[in-house]
């Protein structure tokens, strides 16, 4: 797995620039920086801080393997992120789409 070009995916899906993302999870921005321009490997802890800043777990960052994985992971980030009458009013718009079906 591309660890650091899942990382990028993740920041681009959110228009996120490297220093958003460096003050979302509590790393510096040089830590950022360095890790990508040496192509280095976060550790976990680094990792952990930045799957905590986009809103999902270590487990949902290594899980997504294909194409409706992706969808999936990508629909229940930005779902996270919503604040709660919104997130209910995507639940009936799903649960509505089901009916059509």
């Amino acid at each position: 797995m591309d660890i650091l070009g899942k990382i990028t995916k993740l920041r681009e899906e959110r228009n996120w620039s490297l220093y958003k993302l460096s003050e979302e999870a509590g790393i510096t921005q040089s830590t950022l920086a360095n890790m990508f321009y040496r192509k280095t490997m976060p550790s976990i802890n680094t990792l952990k801080q930045i799957c905590d800043a986009f809103g999902i777990t270590l487990s949902e960052f290594f899980n997504c393997s294909n194409s409706d994985d992706d969808k999936e992971f990508m629909l229940l980030s930005q779902f996270r992120e919503l604040n709660d009458s919104n997130k209910n009013l995507i639940i009936e718009i799903a649960k509505t789409i089901k009916k059509q079906q």
